[in-house]
């Protein structure tokens, strides 16, 4: 889906529903380094109703008292304020993303240009949505929070039924806490899945810090996606699992560092240890007087630096034979 890792800086409500708040984000997130910065779309009327309660890390940070459909609507982002946070990640020299939460968002989100579509944990079970989303044939990312395996499998087909195949899928792991805890990460589940659907794979990482998000990339993730926040104090639901700039800038630095340092997988000398061959080897020496006419052995011959004559490797090339000339000690053998 990319060449390199795609880093999402994840947004999310973390804006509060103040535009304002929203673009000091992509501001944060483009000076991070961050490849895309992602908000979520969704008409809260359609994605929950007067009886659905908050969850309990909602209650714990912003309050017991209302439903989730209540703070939902507080945080919804109007068409326009999505017009003007795209000019503003264009102006910033960012990619503009969002998750749609429901089939009219996620067609919105296209009709804008958005070339990826998010399916969030929470609709790896929405038969109807992945349908629809599968039938758009774009590049899906599919988170799966909560998920078993069997239900990745399930809308894996769905989104493929519908027209969407699943080299255009990568299947986000994910922990669905905030914060998840770090022995729930379960960080070989991507392996796994990878490894079961034939897919490229991801991790939406809710964990504290960015060692975990950092030790996906190492085992293979090709997306990773973090939430952040300018302030962890601020009011509402997501702020306190998520990073401040600062720290979005260093995990974006180490995931570079790392994708870097994976490399091609091809064992070889690097040009940056080339030069130190000749002073970390070793070659074969005279270790005593050898006469012309003397048989090597380790008595008179031996491995020492630089590694600049014989290998050692020859060891057995030159045991027994008979020098054809006199050496001193400390003088390269030849062959």
């Amino acid at each position: 889906m990319s060449s390199g890792v795609l880093v999402i800086a994840e947004a999310g409500v973390n804006h509060n529903g103040d535009l304002t708040l929203a673009e000091r984000l992509v501001d944060a997130a483009a000076e991070a380094g961050a490849d895309l910065v992602k908000f979520q779309t969704f008409v809260a009327d359609r994605l929950a109703t007067a009886s659905a309660a908050k969850a309990g890390y909602q209650q714990e940070r912003t309050g017991g008292s209302g439903s989730q459909l209540d703070m939902l609507r507080t945080l919804e982002l109007s068409p326009l304020a999505h017009e003007q946070l795209r000019a503003r990640c264009e102006s910033r020299g960012i990619g503009f993303f969002s998750t749609g939460f429901d089939e009219a968002s996620v067609d919105m989100l296209v009709a804008m240009g958005q070339e990826r579509i998010k399916v969030p944990s929470g609709e790896l079970t929405n038969l109807p949505f992945l349908r629809h989303v599968g039938s758009l044939g774009k590049q899906v990312l599919l988170s799966t929070g909560m998920g078993t395996l069997e239900e990745v499998r399930a809308a894996l087909k769905v989104l493929e039924r519908a027209g969407t195949p699943r080299s255009r899928v990568c299947v986000l792991h994910c922990t669905t806490c905030y914060p998840a805890p770090f022995a729930e990460a379960n960080l070989r589940a991507m392996q796994t899945m990878g490894e079961e659907f034939g897919v490229e794979v991801g991790y939406s990482d809710h964990t504290l810090g960015i060692e975990v998000a950092v030790a996906a990339v190492a085992l293979g993730a090709r997306v990773i996606e973090k939430h952040f926040t300018l302030d962890r104090n601020l009011p509402g639901p997501d702020h306190a699992a998520s990073l401040e700039p600062a720290e979005l800038a260093a995990m974006v630095a180490a995931v570079r560092n790392v994708e870097a340092a994976l490399g091609d997988g091809i064992k070889r000398c690097m040009p940056s240890e080339s030069a130190n061959l000749a002073s970390a080897r070793r070659s074969l020496f005279a270790i005593a007087p050898i006469a012309r006419g003397d048989r090597f052995g380790p008595h008179n011959m031996g491995a020492r630096r630089p590694g600049t004559g014989v290998s050692p490797m020859r060891w057995d090339d030159l045991l027994g034979r008979t020098a054809m000339r006199d050496y001193v000690p400390g003088e390269a053998l030849e062959l």
